[in-house]
């Protein structure tokens, strides 16, 4: 029978093993050297099915944990194949599971090469993304309906609606061989698209290299979007991308700067726009050009919570309606 390894994708630790049919549970700890207070020491339960070839992952603390960015839920279940992503929180901390043939047909206390573990992150690392630019149509069958949700409250269900809105006729606004630009159903601006790779990638977590020509694309598109808009004279707009993300498949952002719009109702909406929660296009295509990958910081969902200041004076306001009402004063109607 093979035996599973948690492989942490970041190299902070060994492989940890996980044992047929043993509940691990992990979280912030020595095992897995996360000291994030997000994370709980008792984050996630994990439980691996060896004959099967894949593991259950029950999120336990109550911050997110994730299956390509796809959230689990607290008490809920779901089944994680190789080849899939879990974070342990917050969109941080990934993981990927492996099964590796037991030569000795020892099950117990096998200990995994370290020159192995190496040579396969190295691999992984390295090989091209199509097997992770996948993953949503898995997700669609392993986070089910029936394992992801035990209310009527699914995380997995509505994180995946850019899916449906991206082939509805009614909600795109272009379309060409790579990608498609729809509305944003909820607009945090008066002028507010996403645009959309056909190709399915869950996250920025899931991007290469390889995928520099296509955000080139997406920004090209993105700056055709701005030079058509009938305000691009008297509007600032911006382009990037939410570092975590709460719909899964990666989706450029083209905002104009007004924040003109009643869908614009707390601190986490505006400060996911203005601070450094935002990544700016050209950001992510260079972090790809220089490292291959797209490294997002420690902590970043604690720029949610920063105060309401606002993005042209840096003046702070008590509050969302006061915060709008003082950016008529920059933005008269």
């Amino acid at each position: 029978m093979p035996i599973c390894w948690l492989i942490s994708e970041e190299g902070n630790h060994k492989p940890i093993q996980l044992p047929h049919l043993e509940t691990v549970v992990l979280g912030r700890g020595p095992e897995t050297t996360i000291k994030d207070k997000k994370c709980s020491r008792q984050q996630v339960e994990i439980k691996a099915e060896c004959n099967k070839g894949y593991i259950k992952v029950k999120q336990l603390g109550l911050n997110p944990t994730s299956i390509d960015s796809v959230v689990v839920g607290k008490g809920n279940e779901v089944k994680m194949k190789p080849g899939q992503q879990l974070h342990i929180v917050n969109q941080l901390y990934p993981y990927t599971v492996q099964f590796k043939e037991d030569p000795s047909g020892n099950h117990s206390g096998t200990k995994r090469p370290r020159e192995a573990v190496s040579a396969e992150r190295e691999s992984h690392r390295e090989a091209p993304s199509m097997k992770a630019a996948k993953q949503p149509e898995k997700v669609s069958v392993s986070v089910s309906h029936a394992e992801a949700t035990k209310n009527s409250e699914s995380f997995g269900h509505w994180s995946q609606g850019l899916k449906t809105s991206m082939q509805d006729p009614k909600m795109q606004v272009y379309k060409d061989d790579k990608v498609v630009v729809i509305k944003d159903k909820y607009p945090k601006a008066r002028y507010h698209w996403l645009v959309l790779p056909w190709q399915a990638i869950p996250s920025l977590k899931a991007l290469r290299d390889e995928h520099c020509d296509l955000l080139r694309h997406m920004q090209k598109v993105a700056d055709q979007m701005i030079e058509q808009c009938p305000h691009a004279t008297t509007l600032r707009f911006r382009t990037g991308y939410h570092a975590i993300p709460s719909m899964s498949h990666v989706h450029l952002h083209v905002i104009s700067q007004d924040f003109n719009s009643p869908c614009l109702k707390n601190k986490k909406h505006w400060n996911s726009f203005t601070t450094d929660y935002f990544i700016e296009s050209q950001d992510v295509i260079q972090m790809l050009e220089t490292n291959g990958k797209v490294a997002i910081k420690e902590g970043t969902s604690e720029l949610l919570k920063l105060p309401l200041r606002c993005h042209m004076c840096c003046k702070e306001l008590p509050t969302v309606p006061a915060l709008k009402e003082h950016l008529k004063s920059h933005f008269p109607s």
